[in-house]
């Protein structure tokens, strides 16, 4: 399972572009690439998808157990190379150890045995970039280091500079990447659009591997791959039902591919329909999942959607009916967007959410189901992530879950059920493992 993992020491430094020039570069140059997400990312692996032409998975050591971390790093059975992109800075995590650990990207890397590839942004310094990274290579001493990428390059003599920085520090630089502004990815407030969205993503995800291919050394980066054995092959995460209508378009699209590649291994079929398109789900689906997305951007839309409605209202009268964040709020009575106005959802929940006074929520979610949903019993312990800017206003159902953060502490998006259908603020990652 020879691989990299592509982090930074923050957010913003240019690592998903590296991360989708590298994985086009690797296989324009005829190797099978498996692309990975180290947390809990639900916009990225469609970017890796587009990027590498197969399918990419998140590896989360806070939320999965070992069962589950070997069931996903088997994915890349058949793979010439894994690429996994970080999230954050390389060692942030979480304040409370999780099941395997605080959900690093360093902790990714060294539990797969993935070698670091540091990208640093080295505008407005140039030697000093070398005692960033030495401290990045030196801070965790068990963890693979492969080299530096050096992103924002202004000059030739600022990239001299730098490289004699590292060179001191002792410190492979495998590629310096000059400073362009025409590279950056369109983002929102939930981070980069959706691959789906992007006006011209081929043509983009081709300039990076171009930019890539002139400026990184691709042959010192397979060189310096390394990984753990591949796992033996084990059970990804059961389907809820054997018939499964899953929402699907730009208002409805984060689902995490680990659960559905789970719900197709174990037979179940998905059917897609779109709410935007005013689509109905399929009359004999067993349950009906509303994954999260950006129903704010549509509320207008999906207030008309009366075939949709009417059919998320047959379903429910004797069948399960989930919706995670997104798909929870449209299945609310109201969602209130960013300008103040009033739009109706579905009706059937009597949650009322609002963008207009926009409240950060983000982090793990440790949830204890106070009654069913669908595919897990009352009293099941799930791991999950929150990530949204809506506050609740009315809440009037019963709590579907006891819901705690990393570190313990309750927080009150509990989640609610009434009759056959339930709702979450978090995403749903796995269920806990004994």
């Amino acid at each position: 399972m020879r691989g990299l993992l592509v982090s930074a020491p923050s957010s913003g430094t240019g690592k998903t572009t590296v991360m989708l020039g590298l994985l086009r570069a690797l296989a324009e140059d005829g190797l099978t690439v498996q692309p990975f997400k180290s947390g809990p990312d639900y916009i990225d692996p469609a970017f890796h998808r587009a990027a590498s032409g197969r399918a990419s998975f998140n590896l989360d050591t806070w939320a999965m157990g070992e069962r589950l971390l070997n069931a996903v790093a088997a994915r890349a059975e058949g793979a010439d190379i894994c690429v996994a992109e970080g999230s954050m800075g390389l060692y942030d995590g979480v304040a409370t150890r999780g099941q395997q650990g605080f959900g690093s990207s360093a902790e990714t890397a060294r539990r797969m045995g993935w070698p670091v590839v540091l990208v640093l942004d080295i505008s407005g310094q140039a030697q000093s970039a070398a005692a960033t990274a030495l401290g990045f290579a030196r801070y965790m001493p068990e963890l693979p280091f492969a080299g530096v990428i050096l992103n924002r390059c202004a000059s030739p003599r600022h990239e001299r500079l730098a490289r004699l920085g590292m060179e001191r520090a002792g410190l492979p630089v495998l590629g310096v990447l000059p400073r362009r502004g025409d590279l950056a990815l369109p983002e929102r407030h939930l981070g980069l659009i959706q691959a789906v969205e992007h006006p011209d993503l081929e043509a983009a995800i081709a300039g990076y591997a171009a930019f890539l291919r002139a400026h990184v050394d691709l042959a010192a980066l397979r060189d310096a791959a390394a990984g753990a054995p591949l796992p033996p092959p084990s059970a990804l995460p059961a389907p809820p039902a054997q018939r499964i209508a899953l929402a699907q378009d730009a208002a409805f699209s984060f689902t995490y591919p680990h659960l559905l590649e789970g719900w197709r291994a174990a037979g179940a079929e998905i059917l897609p329909f779109s709410p935007l398109a005013d689509e109905a789900p399929d009359p004999s689906a067993d349950v009906l999942w509303l994954p999260g997305g950006y129903p704010e951007l549509h509320a207008g839309r999906l207030a008309t959607a009366e075939t949709f409605r009417k059919g998320l209202r047959a379903h429910a009268q004797t069948r399960p009916v989930h919706g995670e964040c997104g798909g929870y709020m449209a299945l609310g009575e109201a969602l209130i967007d960013k300008d103040g106005t009033r739009h109706r959802m579905a009706g059937l929940l009597g949650l009322v959410t609002s963008y207009e006074k926009r409240k950060f929520h983000l982090g793990y979610r440790r949830a204890v189901l106070s009654a069913p949903m669908p595919g897990h019993a009352g009293g099941t312990a799930l791991r999950g992530h929150e990530f949204h800017y809506s506050t609740i206003i009315e809440q009037p159902d019963a709590p579907l879950a006891q819901v705690a953060d990393a570190d313990g502490n309750a927080v009150p998006e509990t989640g609610s059920r009434r009759g056959h259908v339930t709702g979450t603020f978090f995403h749903l990652i796995t269920r806990e493992e004994a």
